[in-house]
Order: C-alpha cells, then structure tokens, then sequence
C-alpha cells in the first residue's frame, strides 16, 4: 500500500475559491438571469380577446377575427425598409432590433373607423411569447400610410405611447401581407 501526503495551503484554497467565485459572478453578469428580448413593459397578448381589446383601448373599431395569422421572422441583418419600420416601432415604445432572427406571430386587422379611408386599413400585431412588441396601422390606398397605433385624438391608455407619428409607407410594405419585418 501506497500513502501520498500534501501539504495543504489554506491560502491558495481560499484565493482559487474566491477566482471561482468570481469567475461565476462574471458568467451571471454577462449572460444574465434573463433575456433580454422580453421586455416586461410590453402589453400581454395571450389570445385573441386581449389583441382586440389593445386595439380598441386605442380608439380602432376593428373586425373581431384576424384576416391574417401567421409567423414571421424578424431579419438579423437590418435593411434600410427594416430600419424605417424599426423607427416607427421606436416612436411607439417598442423595438424590434432585440429580437433579430427570432419567429414571431403576426395578427391582421381589418380597422372599420380609420378616418376617411377610400380602401382598406389594417392594424398589425407583432406578438412574441404572449407580449405585443410592435406593429403599425396601414393604409392600403395608393397614397396610404403606415402609422403607429395611436389614433389621432383618441385618448392614451398605459399600453401605448402618444408620441407616434405617421411615416410615409415604404413601397415594399404596402400591404400587411408585405410587412418589412418579414424575410
């Protein structure tokens, strides 16, 4: 039988515990205990009642089912149609730059009270994991808009921001099926 020995150096113990620790410190702090592509101001949107009710809160009257669903994805790399819509999302409290190549659900609208419409204007909902993190209202006439859901003179409600503003719509997103956060 062999008997090996070693001087034990409670110094050296105590420095390589606390590198570990900190090297575990450091690990959490980059890498966090939570994502950050869910942000938790966003509205919930668990089902169908809870889209229509973020939209009506906002003033639109719109047709109870959505006319589209399906799944996209966010781009990874950023276009100049992407950085547009992004701009919109941004004035509105949202920004889909954290969830680049994530799939999201995409919810279509029909509005029926968007003020002088000749044809028609729908309100698109992205939603990630239950929480709406942006969208726009689009009118689909030749000289239409994408705008940002607050309608002009409706009153403000803790899901939306009041400082959005109309952009021109870019001519490769003139339809919701044709949303420049899709690739």
């Amino acid at each position: 039988m062999m008997v090996m020995t070693t001087k034990v150096n409670m110094k050296k113990i105590v420095i390589a515990l606390a590198a570990v620790a900190a090297l575990i410190l450091a690990l959490i702090l980059v890498f966090g205990g939570h994502s950050s592509t869910e942000p938790t101001a966003a509205p919930a949107a668990s089902g169908n009642d809870t889209r229509v009710k973020f939209l009506t809160d906002l003033g639109w009257e719109v047709v109870t089912s959505p006319s589209q669903s399906t799944q996209v994805r966010i781009p990874k790399e950023p276009t100049e149609v992407y950085e547009r819509y992004n701009a919109l999302q941004k004035s509105q409290g949202y920004d889909l730059s954290a969830y680049a190549g994530k799939n999201v659900m995409r919810y279509v609208y029909e509005i029926k009270n968007f003020p002088g419409a000749t044809e028609p204007v729908f309100a698109t909902l992205l939603v990630y994991k239950n929480q709406i993190i942006g969208g726009d209202i689009t009118d689909t006439a030749a000289k239409g808009v994408i705008q940002g859901f607050q309608k002009k003179g409706a009153p403000t409600t803790p899901s939306a921001d009041p400082s959005t503003t109309a952009s021109t719509a870019p001519s490769e997103a003139t339809k919701p099926s044709e949303a420049p956060a899709t690739t």
